[in-house]
């Protein structure tokens, strides 16, 4: 293995508390470099060598040299990994136990903050500054802390590794300060231009943004996903003070796998947006917040949106306590914007084409939802504006079990300009509140069947 090479850039994140960083070599055993923490308030970013390459067979020569240089400072630097796994044939980036590469975190701040993460302060005001993120996904405008880019690894956090993202500052912020799309709230874990890639067993606590986000990749499975977004400042109980705390968006990727996911959020548990293909998700529970989302569709009028080819299976919508969470809107749903341009994305839009189709999803169990299932065409519309022509098409739903918080249990209403075709249903058992009788709307939908009662504008027998 000696012509084996790993490429790591690292714009390196913020390590203001305790920092150890190794790596092993894969055929010298015993060539371990280890750096040590160089305090409160100093900066330990050149001690990971920016932009070094690292040789398994040189490893101290060409990356670390002990001992490493001790410079003063703060480091509040974006990172970005880019991996070249092809040279590796199947090695492992660790983040947990030795193996042939093993990064290690440590932080010491907060005793409820469990080892091995990558801690980025809430320095609020640092991190708006566009120039102090990266910015690679398209999609509004999207600022991202920790990217991923590279061909055949793994990413293993055995279940204790991961992001802390100080989110309760930021949410806390945007109480009195209003949210915009493209504001520059980062996200934690951004996985871009990635072919064969793999994240297993990785926590993200408290992001101030979205967890995650998958884009222009292929073949990328992530199995074993925490997303924690919970208010702890009872200032704000009662309140949804985290929106935006997604537990993934998808964008521009084909062939990628969720398995194995556990998200506490207050917006969409998993958002799959444009231009994603082969998607499969299963075994996933979302813990207050909007549920499952295809969209938001059509935003960007010079740029189709096409969804495809999606099967999601084994759900569980899970509604918390109130004044942790009052949100838990939808087992699924699906949304685009209307025709009509209104302002430019990031935070307008609107008259894009595209459309959703051969979509599956089944054995779902809804906790007191707000609605079950639902697809609207009016995201971001104005009065007046004209209807989507945005197509969704060859939906299934099956074994959708549970409870509603109203009596709508399913909500389809397609645009006049794109009526929605083959829209199946079977086995949908959720109970309304006591008392009242189940209503499904279908508005402008061709060949709806499979549900227990008629589905029309009204929702009446």
């Amino acid at each position: 293995m000696s012509g084996i090479t790993v490429k790591f850039w690292l714009l390196v994140g913020v390590f203001l508390a305790t920092l150890r960083f190794q790596v092993f070599a894969a055929a010298v055993s015993s060539n371990v470099c280890t750096l040590r923490p160089l305090g409160a308030g100093e900066d330990d970013t050149d001690q990971v060598s920016v932009r070094k390459r690292i040789d398994p067979n040189r490893l101290c020569a060409s990356m670390l040299t002990p001992p490493c240089p001790r410079r003063p400072g703060i480091s509040r630097d974006r990172q970005l990994w880019a991996v070249r796994h092809h040279h590796l044939r199947g090695r492992r980036i660790q983040h947990h136990q030795e193996d042939d590469v093993e990064l290690g975190f440590f932080s010491s701040r907060d005793a409820r903050v469990p080892e091995r993460e990558w801690e980025f302060q809430p320095d609020i005001q640092y991190w708006l500054n566009a120039n102090n993120t990266y910015r690679v996904v398209y999609i509004q405008d999207q600022a991202s802390w920790f990217v991923v880019t590279g061909t055949d690894f793994e990413i293993d956090a055995f279940n204790s590794g991961g992001i802390n993202g100080n989110g309760q500052p930021w949410w806390d912020y945007y109480t009195t300060v209003p949210r915009l799309d493209g504001d520059g709230r980062p996200l934690a874990l951004t996985l871009y231009n990635v072919t064969a890639g793999r994240v297993t067993n990785f926590r993200i606590e408290s992001p101030p943004f979205w967890c995650n986000a998958v884009a222009e990749s292929k073949n990328v499975v992530y199995d074993g996903m925490v997303c924690n977004a919970t208010n702890t400042n009872p200032e704000f109980y009662g309140q949804n003070i985290v929106p935006n705390t997604d537990g993934i968006d998808t964008y521009r990727s084909d062939s990628v796998t969720l398995i194995n996911w556990d998200v506490t959020t207050g917006d969409d548990c998993l958002a799959i947006k444009g231009n994603t293909t082969n998607l499969y998700v299963a075994n996933i529970t979302c813990r207050g917040g909007n549920g499952v989302a295809f969209g938001s569709l059509g935003q960007y009028v010079d740029l189709p949106d096409i969804v495809e080819n999606v099967f999601m299976e084994d759900m569980n919508m899970v509604r918390l306590a109130s004044y942790i969470q009052p949100n838990m809107g939808s087992g699924v749903y699906f949304k685009s914007w209307s025709a009509t341009v209104n302002g430019t994305p990031p935070t307008g839009g609107g008259g894009g084409l595209g459309y959703v189709k051969n979509v599956v999803v089944q054995n779902v169990k809804v906790d007191n939802v707000t609605t079950p299932i639902s697809l609207y065409q009016t995201d971001g519309a104005e009065a007046g504006d004209a209807p989507s022509k945005y197509q969704f098409e060859d939906l299934t739903f099956s074994g959708f079990t549970g409870t509603a918080q109203e009596n709508t249990i399913v909500s389809i209403a397609c645009s006049s300009a794109a009526p929605c075709p083959n829209i199946t249903f079977s086995d949908i058992d959720v109970a309304p509140p006591s008392g009242e009788a189940p209503m499904y709307i279908c508005q402008n939908v061709i060949n709806e069947s499979g549900l227990p009662a008629p589905c029309n504008a009204t929702g009446m027998p």
